[in-house]
C-alpha cells in the first residue's frame, strides 16, 4: 500500500512539474513575440494622445469668453478622468470583448481581467494588451471631449457628467466595436477608419449637433459680439493638437513601421493643406487672413486625415486637406449666419463636416500600395469601397445624432441640462466652481468687458 502512494505522488509530482514548465514555454514563447520597438512607440504615441484632450480643453477654452475659460477647460479634464475609469471597468471589454453578432462586446475583461502583459493577438500581437487597452483608452476620452465645445457656456456640470458616462456607455463603446472589432458588422462588411475618422470625429460631431438642437443657444446669441478671449491659447491648444495627433494616427499602425511613417507623413501634410486653405478663404471672405483660421483649418485637416492617414499617400493627403480647410470654413460661416442654430465653437464644421469628408475620402484615396491589409478606393479600381464608406457615415451619423438627441432629452427629464440666465450672465467660472481665470482689478476689469 505504501508503494502505490508513493508511486502516486511521484506520478502527481511530475504531472504537476510539466504542467508548470508548459505554462513557462507558453508565457515565454508569448512574450518572445513581444517587439521593444513597436512598444517604446505605443507607449509614446500614448502620450502624445493623451496630451490632446488637454489641448482640445486650450484651444476650446481661448475661443469662449472669459468669464467661461476656466469651466471649458475644467471640463475637458473632468472627462478624461470619468472616462479613464469607465473604460477601464466595461468599456474596453463592451469594444473589444467577444463580439455578439457583430453589435457590442460581452463583459469578459470587466475591470480589465485578464488584460495583461501578454499580446492581444487579434488586435496588436507585438504589444502587451494592456498598452493596447491603454492607448484605445485615449481615443475613448478624447470623443466625448470634443462635444463640449458645441455647448459650451450653458451646460450644466453635472448634467454633463451624467451625459458624458451614459454618451460613451451607449453610443462610442458600440461604434468603436461596429468598426474596430474583428467581428464589428461596420468592419465585416468592408468599411474601413485607420484612426477614427467615423468612430470619433463623425460621432463627436453629430452628436455635437443633437446635444445643441435640444440644449439651445446661449441667451445673448445675435447680440452680444462673441470673440475669443486668448488667441495665444487657441494657437497653443491647436499646435499641441496637431503634435498629438502624430500619436493619434502614427500609434494607429501599432507598430513601429513604414506604416506609421507614412500616417506621420500624410497627417502632416494634411493639417498644413487645410490651415492654407482655410487662411486663403478667410482672405477672399473677410480681407484679411486670421491666426484663429488658421489654426481651426489645420485642426480640419487632421480630423480629415485621420480616417485615411494608414491607406493613402501624399498627393492625396494634400487633396483631403484642402477641400476639407474650404468646405469646412463654409459650413462654420453658413452656421455663424443662423443664430438660432448655435454651435459654439463649430464642433459640427470641424469635426463632423471634415470627418465625413475624410471619411468618404477614404473610399476614394485608399490604395493597397500604402497599406497591403486594406482596400483599394474608387480611383484604384474599386468603387465599392466609396459605397461601403457611405453606408457606414450614414449608419454611424444617424445613430449618433438620434441616440444622442434622445439621451440629452431623457437627462434633461431627470436634471436641469443648462445653468439659469443669471448663472449663465455671471459665467460659469464663477457660478458653477467659484473659480476665476484672472484675480486682481484688471482681471475683474476684463471679466466685465467679457460678459
Amino acid at each position: 500500500m505504501k508503494v502505490e502512494v508513493e508511486k502516486m505522488r511521484k506520478l502527481a509530482f511530475f504531472t504537476y512539474g510539466f504542467i508548470i514548465l508548459l505554462l513557462v514555454s507558453v508565457s515565454i514563447a508569448s512574450a518572445d513575440d513581444l517587439n521593444t520597438g513597436d512598444i517604446s512607440w505605443i507607449i509614446a504615441a500614448s502620450a502624445l494622445v493623451m496630451l490632446m484632450t488637454p489641448a482640445v480643453g486650450f484651444f476650446y477654452a481661448g475661443l469662449v469668453r472669459r468669464k467661461n475659460l476656466v469651466a471649458t477647460l475644467f471640463q475637458c479634464i473632468a472627462i478624461f478622468a470619468v472616462v479613464s475609469i469607465v473604460w477601464t471597468l466595461w468599456g474596453y471589454s463592451l469594444v473589444f470583448g467577444t463580439s455578439y453578432k457583430g453589435l457590442i462586446g460581452d463583459l469578459s475583461m470587466f475591470g480589465l481581467r485578464d488584460v495583461g502583459t501578454l499580446p492581444n493577438n487579434d488586435y496588436a500581437p507585438t504589444i502587451p494588451a494592456l498598452l493596447f487597452y491603454f492607448f484605445q483608452l485615449k481615443f475613448a476620452a478624447i470623443t466625448p471631449a470634443l462635444i463640449i465645445g458645441a455647448i459650451a457656456e450653458r451646460i450644466r456640470f453635472k448634467a454633463l457628467l451624467i451625459f458624458i458616462i451614459l454618451w460613451t456607455t451607449i453610443i462610442y463603446f458600440p461604434i468603436a466595436h461596429w468598426v474596430w472589432n474583428i467581428n464589428g458588422w461596420l468592419r465585416h462588411f468592408g468599411a474601413i477608419d485607420f484612426a477614427g475618422g467615423t468612430v470619433v470625429h463623425i460621432a463627436a460631431g453629430v452628436s455635437a449637433l443633437a446635444a445643441v438642437l435640444v440644449i439651445g443657444k446661449r441667451k445673448d446669441a445675435g447680440e452680444a459680439d462673441f470673440v475669443p478671449n486668448n488667441i495665444p491659447l487657441v494657437v497653443l491648444g491647436a499646435a499641441l493638437l496637431w503634435f498629438g495627433w502624430f500619436g493619434f494616427n502614427g500609434g494607429s499602425a501599432l507598430a513601429a513601421n513604414g506604416l506609421a511613417v507614412s500616417a506621420l507623413v500624410v497627417t502632416n501634410l494634411a493639417a498644413a493643406a487645410a490651415a492654407v486653405s482655410w487662411m486663403a478663404v478667410d482672405w477672399i471672405t473677410r480681407g484679411k487672413p486670421t491666426a484663429v483660421g488658421l489654426t481651426v483649418g489645420a485642426v480640419c485637416g487632421l480630423v480629415a486625415i485621420t480616417p485615411a492617414s494608414g491607406y493613402v499617400g501624399v498627393l492625396p493627403s494634400i487633396v483631403i486637406g484642402l477641400i476639407a480647410g474650404i468646405v469646412s470654413n463654409l459650413v462654420a460661416n453658413w452656421r455663424a449666419s443662423r443664430v438660432a442654430f448655435d454651435d459654439s465653437l463649430d464642433v459640427f464644421a470641424c469635426h463632423g463636416v471634415s470627418g465625413i469628408w475624410g471619411s468618404l475620402a477614404t473610399g476614394l484615396f485608399a490604395t493597397v500600395a500604402v497599406n497591403s491589409t486594406g482596400p483599394n478606393g474608387l480611383f484604384y479600381g474599386n468603387p465599392k469601397q466609396l459605397l461601403i464608406q457611405l453606408l457606414a457615415v450614414v449608419v454611424v451619423g444617424t445613430f449618433a445624432f438620434v441616440g444622442s438627441y434622445l439621451l440629452l432629452k431623457l437627462i434633461g427629464l431627470v436634471t436641469e441640462l443648462r445653468v439659469s440666465p443669471e448663472e449663465e450672465e455671471k459665467g460659469l467660472d464663477r457660478s458653477s466652481h467659484g473659480e476665476r481665470a484672472y484675480v486682481g482689478e484688471a482681471g475683474e476689469a476684463n471679466d466685465e468687458l467679457n460678459a
